[in-house]
């Protein structure tokens, strides 16, 4: 045994560091996020983190991020004993890792009904495309800016609940009860997420094939808080053997800041990259980002004048500081 996993193992009934304290700085927020994915919707008020990527439909004069950078070098306040135990050769091993560590974490009770989630998100900086003829796009619509204070949700949450409008959307409790249903093969879990979280077409375009299904409903489940530690594990297993899943071999910095873990899937015919994001120091989710895989133009029906995306720019960008179970709404943990 080396004497990194020694350590981890030392460590794993230790307190989790408050996450906050790991983050460097504060994230500034613009006037506007705007994300661009094929199943746009809007973004929820409610106790998960939603995905920028649905704030608004894509349109010709949507505002993008740009400013995350990868960084190979982990920051001077990352934890390094535990950074330097990290493995990122692949899905398997990164997301294996974590599965073990949180498979020895003890499980807790199930938040009661009465209590609230406490969410703190931040937002990248959003940036916008360039025309081919060099001009600066007219921005239209209007977005939803997500809040840069903490926000308090039911944990049960009765109007979610009665609500069957949006296939997507599960209360705190409700995401909470088929994470620890969930069974333990990963072919078999696969399969009752793609039931829980269906596709569809529509407005939102044909049903997804069975790979990008499969990455979406894990990320849907993901967002919602608390998920138990165990069945995090299962789910982490399962994600790694999702066609066409990847690693970023180094970490990379998240909205607020923080050196995270990225696991990527390209989204099939698209010029984009869905990132979902994991803290290496509990494992727990950290986020979500969208980023450009090639230079590509889009054009509006009424705006012949194209704008022209590059590769590397990052659409969409949603850090999770923190969260956690309180007694009641107001309270910090």
């Amino acid at each position: 045994m080396d004497e990194m996993t020694q350590l981890r193992e030392l460590r794993a009934d230790a307190p989790v560091p408050d996450r906050a304290t790991l983050a460097p700085g504060r994230a500034r927020l613009t006037d506007a996020i705007a994300g661009r994915n094929r199943r746009a919707r809007g973004l929820r008020a409610d106790w998960r983190i939603a995905s920028l990527g649905a704030v608004v439909a894509i349109t010709a004069a949507a505002l993008f991020i740009t400013q995350i950078v990868d960084t190979p070098a982990p920051r001077p306040s990352a934890p390094a004993t535990v950074a330097g135990d990290l493995d990122l050769s692949g899905p398997e091993a990164a997301l294996g890792r974590a599965a073990d560590f949180l498979e020895r974490q003890e499980v807790p009770p199930e938040p009661r009904t009465d209590q609230w989630i406490y969410l703190w998100q931040v937002g990248g900086v959003p940036a916008q495309p360039t025309r081919k003829d060099g001009s600066e796009p007219e921005v239209k619509g209007t977005f939803e800016v997500p809040d840069p204070k903490p926000s308090w949700i039911p944990y049960h949450d009765r109007v979610a609940e009665n609500d069957e409008s949006d296939t997507d959307h599960l209360s705190a409790r409700e995401s909470y009860r088929v994470a620890a249903d969930l069974p333990k093969d990963p072919e078999a879990l696969l399969a009752r997420l793609r039931k829980v979280f269906p596709t569809g077409s529509g407005p939102d375009g044909p049903p997804e094939a069975k790979d990008e299904h499969s990455f979406r409903a894990l990320h849907v489940l993901l967002e919602s808080y608390p998920i138990p530690p165990d069945a995090l594990a299962h789910i982490y297993r399962a994600m790694a053997t999702v066609g066409d899943v990847k690693v970023t071999d180094h970490l990379i910095r998240d909205a607020s800041g923080r050196q995270v873990i990225a696991v990527t899937r390209e989204h099939d015919g698209g010029d984009t990259r869905r990132e979902i994001l994991i803290d290496p120091v509990d494992y727990s989710y950290a986020g979500v980002r969208d980023v450009v895989i090639r230079t590509h133009e889009v054009s509006a029906p009424d705006d012949p004048n194209a704008m022209v995306y590059q590769r590397g720019d990052v659409l969409m960008d949603v850090a999770r500081v923190k969260a956690a179970v309180v007694d009641a709404k107001g309270q910090k943990p």
